[in-house]
């Protein structure tokens, strides 16, 4: 059976029909071809048509040839597009040519740094350039090794990580390579936005800054998911000006894309049957039919469910395809994951149920269907994980199974917001107080810092310089800034994927082996006592959390469940950034100090999400300054939904609401959001609800929902009024992370304010 009659077959079962909410049928299309402006390295050309590579796609050829005129290129394609030729035929032409340039490839994963190692040797050694010029430089490198890459490797695997404490403090002992670089490739650039990729974007003017002592100013390219804003995302992550490729010439083989949405089981709850449940029955149904298909979760633990109990269903159904289905997930040991991808890439599995671990470039060969259990945070991975399916040009099935939240069932009610609208905007911000800081001590290690280097590190540096003076962090002496001298290798003090505060260490209660280290604001969400903790596949229920010593003690947990965190917020107005009136209400952008103390958390069972228990918490309160927008709510529309409609219930019902569907609009979790409603609150006098960045300082998420507020308002009215449900439930105004135990709520109330918001007559009046 193919992929279409597999999609006829499931729309002709009366008892699915009603599952699928659309079905996008995207048509193929040919290639597009392009020429060279200038002919390569002869060994280069051949290398690329001795692998049916030749001639280019008109994209991978624009790629080449701006990156050959000197300038920096953001290459923002679909996935299977061939994005990586478009960035490696400039760099190796260069060092083709060039017998001392060198290269730095960055990755967000060690595993997509080894594939695109394994991937360019393929491709291009030993014809084009020897084997020994390319290596990873990461963690796991033996010290044995690292001698020898400084010496000599040309083109170098790495990730932000270990340039952050591996080789800038150390940019001595890489002077060779340093002096020179002649080109950074950022891989899946769409992968740093909020505390990562501000961290990414310091680190990268750290770069800069070392590179120009050494004599180099290298170019950088970029290969990114399609997102709203390519040219501020390319500048904001590097300070430069770049050249943008969008437009695909590869060809295509097209897709069947159904968006399903699980059954209504109590329909005046607008309770469904859970998205997991779906995805075993989906995938089994697959594997069955003779569908080759990789199922991902947006769990490790998750993922096994899913195949143990699609396991189940085939002993039953299809006996003979049990062997050929496999899980896959980044905690298993990368010799076992090598073979799981290998056996993908033969043929010799037909199905696999994968984390996001395989939504990156790892290679496995041509697969007929992706299913996608619950939207996974944005448009750019659906389209990366649904870009696994027909990556070998013949026509491919991609489906997204619902979950029963607010943005998973605005896709199922607005498809078209998906398939046809603008896709979201990557955020993150270099002038964040806290990181900019961090990364000015870690500059000032590496080399003095001089006040001239505010046009590098942006506006704030004057003031975060200052601040670290004020704090005895550094020093000035003749103009220049040194670290104190208690400062020692503050690099290997930071955490590139955190925000400051002291780091609480995690270890196996048992076994004593350390498992990771998380900032306090993220060991407080995660780590409270009774925790189910995931760490690299492996789950972990937390025994003990020790706040004097911040030691964590973990134990193996093989459970059933998974833990959500309750907390209470309370916030102060510190400044107004930027105001506005709309239809009567004043909206505001400011900074606010919030301060959220957990106190307790539910138990729900992996499979159903039912919620088996809830245990209480007393933990210390976590306080930061961050950026929040607001809606004061004006006394005229709080006086008429008083009357009949709890004013109280409606602002609350309207906040989580409102926190559910900003990411549509931007790259962000749920949880990199936070919210307060009050009926009253001091610093503003009226009813007021707030939105604010959950990370301290701000990552620009804020500020987003300021800029689009009218069509974020729509979209919240439209996940309220558009649920089947009676009073309120988990797919509209219902929140998981709610201290109160999402109460009180008034569905109808809010949506009597948003229209209100909005000019829509509220109490038989017209707003103003």
């Amino acid at each position: 059976m193919d992929v279409r009659e597999f999609v006829e077959y499931l729309r002709t079962k009366s008892e699915m029909a009603g599952q699928i909410a659309h079905l996008e049928e995207i048509p193929p299309r040919e290639a597009v071809y392009a020429d060279l402006e200038q002919p390569l390295d002869s060994r280069l050309e051949g290398c690329l048509r001795a692998k049916g590579l030749w001639p280019l796609y008109s994209h991978q050829a624009q790629a080449v040839d701006t990156a050959r005129r000197g300038d920096n290129v953001f290459i923002a394609t679909p996935a299977a597009s061939g994005k990586s030729l478009g960035y490696y035929i400039p760099v190796m032409q260069t060092l083709l040519t060039d017998d001392v340039a060198t290269t730095l490839y960055l990755s967000p994963t060690k595993a997509l740094a080894q594939d695109q190692l394994k991937h360019v040797k393929d491709l291009f050694a030993p014809e084009a350039i020897g084997r020994g010029d390319f290596a990873t430089f990461d963690g796991d490198t033996p010290a044995s090794d690292r001698t020898t890459i400084r010496a000599s490797a040309r083109l170098i695997f790495s990730n932000p990580d270990m340039l952050h404490v591996g080789i800038l403090p150390n940019h001595q002992n890489w002077r060779r390579f340093l002096a020179n670089l002649k080109y950074v490739i950022i891989d899946e650039a769409h992968l740093y936005r909020g505390v990562f990729g501000s961290h990414l974007a310091l680190l990268l003017r750290r770069l800069r800054r070392v590179c120009r002592r050494y004599g180099a100013k290298p170019q950088f390219l970029m290969a990114s998911a399609t997102i709203g804003n390519p040219l501020e995302l390319a500048a904001l992550l590097t300070g430069l000006d770049f050249s943008v490729v969008d437009a695909d010439g590869s060809p295509y083989g097209g897709k069947d894309f159904i968006f399903w949405n699980p059954p209504l089981i109590d329909p005046n709850q607008s309770t469904r049957r859970s998205a997991s449940a779906e995805a075993t029955f989906l995938f089994a149904e697959l594997i069955a039919h003779g569908i080759r298909t990789l199922a991902f979760a947006r769990s490790r633990r998750l993922a096994e469910v899913i195949f143990v109990h699609a396991r189940e269903r085939l002993l039953k159904t299809a006996p003979e395809k049990v062997l050929l289905i496999k899980p896959y997930r980044a905690g298993y040991l990368a010799e076992d994951r090598r073979l799981i991808e290998k056996e993908l890439f033969a043929g010799r599995l037909e199905g696999a149920v994968t984390t996001s671990a395989l939504e990156l470039g790892v290679d496995i060969g041509s697969l007929d269907a992706t299913l996608i259990t619950g939207y996974p945070g944005s448009s750019a991975s659906v389209w990366q994980q649904a870009g696994r399916s027909g990556r070998r040009r013949q026509r491919s099935l991609s489906v997204l199974v619902a979950r029963n939240d607010p943005l998973d069932q605005y896709y199922m009610r607005h498809p078209e917001f998906f398939f046809e609208g603008l896709p979201e905007y990557a955020l993150l911000n270099p002038e964040n107080p806290y990181i900019s800081g961090a990364h000015l001590l870690c500059a000032a290690w590496e080399m003095p810092l001089s006040p001239k280097e505010f046009e590098l590190f942006g506006p704030s540096f004057r003031v975060n310089l200052d601040s670290l003076v004020r704090r005895g962090l550094l020093k000035e002496r003749l103009g220049r800034y040194y670290p104190s001298a208690d400062i020692s290798y503050p690099a290997g003090e930071i955490s590139i994927r955190g925000i400051g505060g002291k780091e609480y260490t995690v270890i196996d209660g048992g076994s004593g082996v350390l498992l990771e280290v998380l900032d306090s604001a993220t060991a407080m969400f995660q780590l409270f006592p009774g925790a189910v903790y995931l760490h690299q596949g492996e789950s972990y229920i937390v025994r003990d959390l020790d706040l004097e010593t911040r030691i964590v003690r973990a134990e193996p947990f093989d459970g059933s469940y998974y833990t959500e965190v309750k907390d209470i917020t309370e916030l102060r107005v510190q400044r107004v950034l930027k105001s506005l009136f709309i239809r009567g209400t004043a909206v505001k952008l400011g900074e606010v100090e919030v301060s959220v103390t957990v106190v307790g958390f539910k138990r729900k069972a992996q499979y159903t999400e039912e919620v088996l228990g809830e245990g209480a918490l007393s933990l210390p309160p976590q306080r930061f300054e961050t950026v929040a927008v607001w809606f004061e709510i004006p006394a005229h529309l709080a006086d008429r939904l008083s009357s009949g409609l709890d004013l109280a219930g409606a602002i609350h019902a309207v906040e989580h609401a409102a926190i559910g569907v900003l990411p549509l609009f931007a790259l962000c979790d749920r949880n990199d959001i936070g919210g307060l409603s009050t009926p009253l609150h001091p610093d503003t006098g009226e009813a007021t609800i707030f939105i604010y960045d959950a990370h301290p300082g701000g990552v620009g998420i804020a500020e987003k929902g300021y800029e689009i507020l009218l069509d974020w308002w729509e979209a919240t009215l439209s996940i309220i009024t558009e649920c089947p449900c009676n009073s309120g439930c988990p797919a509209c105004v219902q929140s998981p992370k709610c201290g109160n135990n999402n109460e009180p709520l008034d569905k109808a109330g809010a949506t009597a304010l948003l229209n209100g918001l909005l000019g829509v007559t509220v109490s038989g009046k017209q707003t103003d």
